[in-house]
């Protein structure tokens, strides 16, 4: 009897270790069922289809994910775009697809690595002498999680120097072509991991207190509050910028966060992300649909205006940082003022 009893005991054992895996295969799924359900209800469409004929458009970082298809998109839209990439050869194979494509001959590619003030100053000066008007210059380029204390050439945390303030110095060179073809648009693909950062004016620069990947964070925290006081600096320009959040993406931007990054996102995250087509919808709507025509100094995600947090729009912390910026970016008394 004792026997039996020990086999019934070891049924009930292994009906139990068969249920617990489907129930949590169960709850996986409708997780992954919720969230791909809410990403169709909340996805934002840009249904704009004007076109950008004799428009001249600057977008950073277009050899890969979203900056690709937000390329192909101005491609197909006739713009003069101007691919802005550190890597040319790679850029260059892009331009000829994109032509093929879409029929737009006016395509050209031009050096800028963000990482590099000299780089910048070369690419601006080129702009300058070459370009009669800039219409849209959109900040799409940027670097992820960096898990290693990395700095730039100049001696910036590779994450602020890369997502901040190379693009606070390039829209501080280029303001006087954008005012003069004004009305113009800047565009800052931000995140809303900003959620996560926080900007100490004391240390904005953060080498010496490093923690992994939390630079990542701190760039788009000082993003938003970079654009809501370069907004308020434009008023009366015809000059605006904003903001966005693509949405969850899984591009290859991911894969130079690291091998383990990568494979946690792969496997756990890729699944609910957007597809990238859709997560560029907001950058094409902030860049051309007539609906956002004279806004300025929003934040957006899915084609809508979102709501800020977190001390972002503390106009005091903006003036502060806005000073801080230009000592880090080594700006002369000869550069454009905004």
């Amino acid at each position: 009897m004792a026997e039996i009893g020990a086999a019934e005991v070891s049924g009930g054992d292994l009906t139990i270790y068969y249920l617990i895996p489907v129930f949590i295969f169960g709850t996986l799924l409708a997780l992954y069922v919720l969230v791909r359900l809410f990403n169709f209800v909340t996805l934002g469409i840009c249904t704009s289809t004007k076109r950008l004929d004799g428009k001249t458009v600057i977008l950073t970082g277009c050899t890969s994910g979203i900056g690709k298809e937000t390329a192909r998109d101005l491609a197909k839209r006739g713009a003069r775009l101007i691919m802005a990439c550190r890597n040319v050869e790679a850029a260059t194979k892009l331009k000829d697809e994109f032509v093929e494509e879409s029929g737009n001959n006016d395509i050209v590619v031009r050096k800028l690595d963000l990482a590099s003030f000299k780089s910048i100053r070369e690419f601006a000066e080129q702009i300058i002498k070459e370009e009669q008007r800039l219409d849209v210059l959109i900040h799409n380029a940027g670097i992820a999680h960096v898990w290693t204390r990395k700095l730039t050439e100049d001696g910036l945390e590779l994450s602020m120097g890369t997502n901040m303030y190379g693009p606070f110095l390039l829209t501080n060179l280029l303001i006087d072509l954008l005012k003069k073809s004004a009305p113009s648009r800047i565009v800052l693909v931000g995140s809303e991991s900003y959620l996560l950062g926080w900007l100490d004016l004391d240390n904005p620069n953060p080498t010496n207190l490093y923690i992994p990947g939390w630079s990542y964070f701190i760039s788009k925290y000082a993003l938003i509050v970079f654009m809501l006081e370069l907004a308020r600096r434009l008023e009366g320009t015809k000059v605006t910028v904003n903001s966005l959040h693509p949405g969850a993406i899984f591009t290859e931007i991911w894969y130079r966060s690291g091998r383990l990054t990568a494979m946690f996102f792969y496997i756990f995250i890729k699944p609910l992300c957007k597809s990238v087509v859709e997560g560029i919808q907001t950058t094409i709507y902030l860049a051309v649909s007539e609906e956002v025509e004279g806004v300025s100094g929003k934040h957006f995600l899915d084609c809508r205006k979102r709501k800020l947090y977190r001390g972002v729009t503390d106009r005091l912390k903006g003036i502060k940082y806005w000073q801080i910026c230009k000592n880090l970016t080594k700006m002369q008394p000869s550069d454009p003022q905004i």
